[in-house]
């Protein structure tokens, strides 16, 4: 159903269920799925396999020369391996989350995973989402979303997530954290999180993650994705 190189971009805030909606949209569309997310994580946890310091952005951006990112679905799961490994579940602990917000600040790193994320891209129809993807990744992309929700609403739903995995946290510090990482992302250096000015706002507060990949489908289908 793809045709090679119709690219969608999908940015937004955390929580805003992005990740969610594009995974969605990739697979109903056969299209690639890439979660530059998930990348940062790689990056931390390799890194920190490595001995790397999270702060040396020089050496970080080596050691991304060196490694081979494949993105896939198996089962209806979302599979990242990188170097021939599946590293699906070790990039969603906590602490590789931390580590990826670390690397994900440093320009070295961003600017070497630009190139690969583009790479990937190039040849085939594809769904990416991310914070600065419509604006800085795939500037080009023929379709750009800005998905975005309700504060409160988001922190329900990370809420809702964490509890699921096991992990003791109260509503309020979610909240106040998600708060926080809006701050952080929109106010960022090195691209921050930003609204295309080509992309379609769509507020995910009073949607299903179901409607508003159906509405996705239909702006592609208006682009002629297929």
């Amino acid at each position: 159903m793809s045709d090679g190189g119709f690219a969608i971009a999908i940015d937004g805030p955390a929580s805003s269920g992005k990740g969610t909606v594009a995974r969605l949209v990739a697979m109903e569309l056969d299209f690639a799925y890439i979660d530059s997310g998930a990348m940062y994580r790689a990056v931390a946890l390799f890194g920190a396999r490595h001995g790397l310091s999270l702060s040396d952005g020089p050496a970080l951006a080596r050691l991304i020369q060196k490694m081979d990112f494949t993105f896939g679905f198996e089962d209806g799961r979302f599979t990242l391996v990188v170097d021939g490994k599946d590293i699906s579940r070790a990039i969603r602990t906590q602490k590789v989350g931390q580590g990826a917000s670390m690397v994900a600040k440093l320009p070295q790193v961003r600017g070497a995973l630009l190139g690969t994320q583009r790479g990937l891209a190039t040849s085939q129809g594809v769904v990416m989402d991310g914070r600065d993807i419509g604006t800085v990744v795939l500037p080009d992309a023929q379709l750009k979303v800005f998905l975005d929700a309700d504060l409160g609403v988001r922190a329900r739903r990370r809420y809702a997530e964490l509890v699921e995995r096991g992990v003791e946290v109260g509503y309020e510090d979610v909240k106040s954290e998600l708060a926080a990482r809006d701050a952080q992302d929109a106010g960022r250096e090195h691209a921050p999180l930003a609204q295309a000015d080509d992309a379609i706002v769509l507020d995910s507060t009073q949607m299903t993650p179901e409607q508003v990949t159906q509405r996705v489908i239909q702006l592609a289908r208006d682009r002629g994705a297929f």
